[in-house]
């Protein structure tokens, strides 16, 4: 066995298999819950799927892994051979992952440190990314942690909804907030700030609101060395246009994934959604 510093993430850092695969990333699933089944993202129900029974108005709900399959990952990861174990996880504001994470953590057979990095969706893939290299490099579980929160400290994730009912029935927006949205019939842009989501602008239509969220993503990104990583419900020709716009806009761009979220995420956004996330190297 090969000893090592092991990084774990959970479902919503929604970095692409092969990429975990190589890097040797373990990630714990978060469960949507469709009307009376409990479902595990990203191999029990897609984002397609979860599309569809928003768009019927079905009831979806999510939550976090138990600290039991927390501590079964962590037992197994020991017995690969990591000698410590760096694990990093979607907002505390968003979910009780962090905290599931936290008790099993106490009991693990070797030295486990939780981050809850304020992030999600590729925001925290990134940061999975940033210790998993630093790990590769022989770098220690401080190391690890350090290199993700470095990264966290500099990434920005910005996104449209075509409507903030999504986030209001989950909770993860103030009502008062949906409510101004739904009266002026306006289409939000958000951001992810201190762990929460926050409404940043309003914008009378959708095709005014992408194009603001493009000229955010570009500012935001100057000529700076970046990653960038466009996320989507239910709308890849947006995304897919919005990428390309910004492959030519960027001068540093240095890697740029394009994905759609998975259940968890859709779930409180909704189908329509369009994000970016800035992430410099």
């Amino acid at each position: 066995m090969s000893r090592h510093v092991a990084i774990v993430t959970d479902s919503t850092a929604y970095l692409p298999p092969r990429t975990m695969e190589r890097h040797g990333i373990t990630a714990v699933p978060l469960t949507v819950v469709l009307g009376d089944q409990a479902l595990e993202e990203g191999t029990e129900i897609s984002a397609r799927s979860l599309a569809l029974a928003l768009q019927k108005r079905r009831s979806v709900t999510t939550s976090r892994p138990s600290p039991e399959v927390f501590a079964e990952t962590y037992r197994r990861v020991a017995g690969s051979g990591a000698t410590g174990i760096v694990s990093l996880h979607l907002s505390s504001e968003f979910s009780g992952t962090y905290d599931a994470a936290v008790l099993a953590a106490r009991e693990a057979p070797v030295p486990v440190r939780v981050v809850d990095t304020g992030m999600v969706a590729m925001a925290l893939g990134f940061c999975a990314l940033a210790a998993a290299e630093s790990a590769e490099a022989g770098g220690t579980v401080d190391d690890a942690v350090t290199a993700a929160e470095k990264r966290a400290a500099g990434t920005y994730a910005y996104f449209y909804v075509d409507t903030l009912d999504y986030l209001r029935r989950g909770g993860r927006i103030g009502a008062a907030q949906a409510l101004f949205g739904s009266a002026l019939a306006v289409k939000p842009l958000l951001q992810l700030d201190g762990g929460r989501i926050e409404l940043m602008e309003k914008v009378r239509t959708a095709s005014k609101a992408i194009a603001r969220l493009e000229e955010i993503v570009a500012d935001r990104a100057g000529s700076a060395q970046v990653d960038i990583a466009v996320h989507h419900l239910a709308a890849p020709d947006r995304a897919s246009a919005l990428a390309e716009r910004l492959r030519v806009r960027l001068p540093g761009l240095a890697d740029l994934h394009v994905s759609e979220v998975g259940a968890v995420i859709g779930a409180h956004t909704g189908p329509g959604l369009l994000g970016a996330v800035v992430s410099p190297r």
